[in-house]
């Protein structure tokens, strides 16, 4: 048993007591870095001061942004069981009934935090020192960290795959190994997935999570019958594109399965019937505009479009406001979403700071990257490969085709995408760290 030894000190009427001793730290998967680790000499001298609890580090040297926080914004992050539900992880506490004054009347420090009695209520708060470091040295939390592989007409090396059976073995880790593939490849494959019936590739979606259901069904089996009036259900060539385009929240991942391919008037069913598979990294393809043409890539991110979904009788969806083809992440500064398909686009509008000729002109330019052979990624599919691809970031399309071919798949929510690939790569306090703070 390690035994410490307690100080005291007094900061105006508050006393704080602290405990001197060594320190240890759990490494954790994906060497994650949430914080500077700091030695026991290192810890801070703690006291209360004007609405604030205040941090004195011996080192005035001390790798630190602020050097207090705000008392209501600590007993709003109180994170003990009588503030968090533990089940649920959501406030237990109306915030607004904490008085706008509320201050410490108690404050003890040890080798793993600090901890409040608050006045008023008498609550008590303990905050860890990977906490309030954390927060005295950044003003957020940050996206997880991703380095993002891209791909051309070569595709990846290595193209990402995992078997079906694999899932059966583990499907945690699988579905670990498959999210964080896509996340970072733009896409994988699953072989060997079975072809009697759809079923198997259905219930393998949604152990990713639940299929997304639009107006055109849930998960969709297929041949093309136009059944439902979008080019998808024809044979013709595809260009390059991002499917639901006309949603505010375009589909996050997309998967295709082709379950048979026949041509009753063919000699070799199945073979030079067509309907080769085409992947564009849209993101690789956008670097290459901001390198070429630095103006078209900032006319695409700028001027913002009408998109639609028309072409069913009583169906007419569009997003909730107008959408650039490259969407920007305002806090980074990257490029956050491709949203790509000339055929849903509506009118170039005469609103935007460039005109529609600066549009035009940067689209074309655009669209000949995306038809460039260096960047268009074909293969065959074939019965028990299954694709799935990150539908925000890489552009699909198909040559023609004859005979029947059936085709199964189905689209997942991005955010049930990224929560599941959190949730089978990271730990999980390391998860509640970067989505709550």
């Amino acid at each position: 048993m390690m035994s410490f030894k307690m100080g005291a000190m007094r900061y105006g009427q508050y006393i704080v007591r602290r405990t001197a001793g060594p320190r240890s730290y759990r490494k954790t998967p994906h060497q994650w870095q949430l914080r500077m680790m700091a030695t026991a000499a290192e810890k801070p001298l703690v006291s209360s001061s004007f609405g604030h609890l205040k941090f004195s580090y011996a080192n005035a040297s001390s790798n630190v942004k602020r050097t207090s926080l705000p008392n209501f914004w600590l007993r709003d992050n109180c994170r003990c069981s009588s503030c968090v539900h533990q089940d649920t992880m959501q406030r237990n506490f109306n915030t607004f009934e904490i008085p706008e004054d509320t201050q410490p009347s108690q404050i003890e420090t040890n080798e793993n935090g600090v901890k409040i009695r608050w006045s008023g209520d008498a609550h008590e708060s303990f905050y860890p020192w990977d906490f309030l470091e954390f927060y005295l040295q950044s003003d957020k939390r940050s996206p997880e960290p991703i380095e993002v592989e891209h791909f051309g007409a070569q595709g990846p090396q290595n193209p990402p795959s995992l078997k079906y059976g694999d899932f059966l073995a583990n499907e945690t880790e699988a579905v670990g190994r498959l999210t964080d593939h896509i996340r970072r490849r733009g896409f994988s494959f699953i072989t060997e997935v079975p072809v009697k019936s759809a079923e198997p590739t259905e219930k393998l979606l949604e152990k990713i999570a639940f299929i997304r259901q639009t107006h055109y069904g849930g998960f969709y089996d297929f041949i093309p019958d136009l059944a439902l009036a979008d080019t998808a259900y024809t044979n013709i060539a595809l260009g390059a594109h991002t499917d639901t385009t006309y949603f505010t929240d375009p589909a996050g991942l997309q998967a295709f399965h082709l379950l048979s391919h026949t041509d009753n008037s063919s000699k070799n069913s199945g073979e030079n019937l067509g309907g080769q598979s085409l992947l564009v990294d849209g993101f690789y393809a956008a670097s290459i505009l901001k390198q070429e043409d630095p103006k078209a890539f900032e006319v695409l991110s700028r001027v913002k479009l009408p998109w639609h979904a028309s072409g069913n009788k009583g169906i007419t969806i569009s997003p909730d406001k107008p959408y650039p083809v490259l969407e920007m992440d305002e806090g980074t500064g990257k490029l956050h979403r491709v949203r790509w398909n000339n055929d849903d686009r509506g009118v170039v509008p005469f609103d935007s700071e460039y005109s529609p000729d600066e549009w035009y002109k940067a689209a074309r330019k655009w669209n000949e990257i995306l038809r460039r052979k260096s960047t268009e990624y074909w293969f065959q599919l074939k019965p028990g490969n299954l694709l799935v691809f990150d539908n925000w970031r890489v552009l699909h399309g198909r040559s023609a085709f004859t005979g029947v071919r059936r085709i199964c798949g189905g689209y997942i929510n991005r955010d049930d995408f990224i929560s599941r690939w959190r949730n089978t790569n990271y730990p999980r306090d390391e998860v509640l760290k970067r989505i709550i703070g």
